[in-house]
C-alpha cells in the first residue's frame, strides 16, 4: 500500500502563516495524538469525511423519512434530509461566523443511527428494547453509538455532542449552549440518556454549532413534509395550515424563519427567534402532527404493517444469538460485517455485549428495503408489506 504523502515544509509555513485558520484545532478526541488538523483536513473537515465513509452512511439512501408505503422517487428520504440540515444550518452559520465544518459534520451523522421506517421503527424499536431491558432506544443516542461505539472512529467530543442533542422533535425558543465537558462526562450522560427517556427531553448542545443544527432539522422537516404530503394526495392543498405568520410553502418557511433567526442571534451567545415566530414554528409543528403524522391510516398501516416485522425479527435474531446459530444472517450479515472493518475502525472484537444490543444494533442499521426483504426472505408465508404504486 502506498504512503500517505504530505505538504511540503516550505509550503505548510507558508499556509500556517498566510491561513492560520486552516490549522486551528480544538477538537476534543478519544485518541488525542491522532487525526490533527492539516490545511486540507482542518479540524472538522475530518468528521465529515469519516461521517461520509463511514460503512452506514450510503444507507441513508433507502431510509423513508415519513411516507413509507409509496414507490415514489421524489419523496423525501434521510439521505436528502440530512443534506437539506447542513445546508440551512450552514446558511445560518456562515452569518454568525461559526464553523460551518463542524456544524456540517453534526448535520450529515445526527441521524445515522436512525432505524428503517422513520419514526414508526424508532417507535416500535424502543418498545421491543425496553420490554426485554428496562432501556431505552432513541435514534439521536443510536447515531453516537454508531460513530462512536460499533465503529471507534474517533470523532469529536464536539461533533457526537451535536449528534445527540439533536433532538429535531423539541422545539425551544432560545438555544443557550452548556459546557461541553469532557468524554468521561459524554459518556455518562450516554448511559443516563439509555435509562431514562427524561434525559433526553432536556438536552441542550454543549456548541452554538450543535444548537443552529438542532433547530435546522426542525425547519428542514417542516415544510419538507407538507411537500411529500400533497405529492403522495395525503393532502389536497396547503390552505388546512392556519398558522402563516412564517408562511406555508417550504422555501417561504426556510427563508423567514433563517432570517427571524440571524435577526436575534447574531453577535449573540445564543441562538433565538421571535416569540411570534416561535409560536407559528411550535403550530406549524402540532399541524404536521395532526394532519399528516397522526391520521389513522397511517397509523393503521404501521401497526399492521411495520410493527410485526420489527417484533418477529427482533424475537427471531435474539434467539439466533442466544442459541449460537452460526448461520444466522445476525452473523453473517453483521456481525461479520463489523468486524472485517475491524482492521479500520478498531471493531473486531464486536459482537460480545449483550445480545439484545446487537438486534438492536442491526435492525436499526437496516434499509427499509433490507428489512422487507429479509422478512419476506425468512417468513414467506407473512402479510407482505402494501406499497401504493408508482403509477397510481
Amino acid at each position: 500500500m502506498s504512503d500517505y504523502i504530505t505538504l511540503s515544509p516550505a509550503l505548510l509555513e507558508q499556509i500556517k502563516t498566510e491561513h492560520p485558520d486552516l490549522l486551528a484545532d480544538d477538537a476534543i478526541r478519544r485518541r488525542s495524538g491522532k487525526d490533527s488538523a492539516s490545511p486540507q483536513r482542518p479540524a472538522y473537515v475530518r468528521d465529515v469525511e469519516k461521517i461520509l465513509h463511514s460503512p452506514y452512511y450510503n444507507r441513508y439512501t433507502d431510509k423513508t423519512q415519513v411516507f413509507s408505503f409509496y414507490k415514489d422517487d421524489d419523496i423525501s428520504r434521510r439521505a436528502l434530509h440530512v443534506q437539506l440540515v447542513s445546508r440551512i444550518a450552514r446558511n445560518i452559520g456562515r452569518v454568525l461566523g461559526l464553523n460551518l465544518d463542524l456544524i456540517e459534520a453534526i448535520a450529515l451523522g445526527h441521524d445515522i443511527g436512525h432505524t428503517p421506517f422513520g419514526h414508526a421503527g424508532e417507535r416500535y424499536l424502543n418498545e421491543m428494547y425496553h420490554a426485554h431491558t428496562g432501556r431505552y432506544f432513541m435514534h439521536n443516542v443510536h447515531s453516537v453509538r454508531v460513530l462512536d461505539g460499533i465503529f471507534h472512529m474517533n470523532i469529536s467530543l464536539q461533533t457526537l455532542d451535536g449528534i445527540l442533542c439533536h433532538n429535531g422533535e423539541l422545539e425551544l425558543d432560545e438555544y443557550r449552549p452548556r459546557p461541553i465537558g469532557d468524554f468521561e462526562a459524554f459518556d455518562c450522560l450516554v448511559e443516563e440518556c439509555y435509562r431514562s427517556q427524561e434525559t433526553v427531553t432536556s438536552l441542550i448542545p454543549g456548541t452554538l454549532e450543535g444548537c443552529v443544527v438542532r433547530i435546522s432539522d426542525i425547519i428542514a422537516y417542516l415544510g419538507k413534509d407538507r411537500q411529500d404530503a400533497l405529492r403522495t394526495g395525503v393532502l389536497e392543498d396547503d390552505i388546512v395550515f392556519k398558522n402563516d405568520k412564517i408562511g406555508r410553502f417550504n422555501a417561504v418557511m426556510i427563508n423567514n424563519l433563517v432570517v427571524n433567526i440571524i435577526e436575534n442571534s447574531y453577535g449573540k451567545p445564543y441562538i433565538k427567534m421571535d416569540p411570534d415566530f416561535f409560536d407559528a414554528l411550535s403550530q406549524g409543528k402540532r399541524e404536521n402532527y395532526k394532519l399528516i403524522y397522526g391520521q389513522d391510516a397511517l397509523f393503521v398501516q404501521q401497526e399492521e404493517q411495520i410493527k410485526p416485522m420489527f417484533v418477529r425479527l427482533y424475537e427471531y435474531f435474539l434467539k439466533d444469538l442466544k442459541d449460537g446459530n452460526p448461520d444466522s444472517f445476525i452473523i453473517k450479515k453483521h456481525i461479520d460485517f463489523i468486524r472485517e472493518r475491524g482492521k479500520y475502525y478498531g471493531t473486531a472484537h464486536y459482537g460480545e455485549e449483550d445480545p439484545n444490543q446487537i438486534v438492536v444494533d442491526y435492525l436499526a442499521s437496516m434499509t427499509d428495503q433490507y428489512m422487507i426483504d429479509l422478512y419476506e426472505y425468512l417468513f414467506p408465508n407473512a402479510p407482505k408489506v402494501e406499497y401504493v404504486s408508482y403509477f397510481r
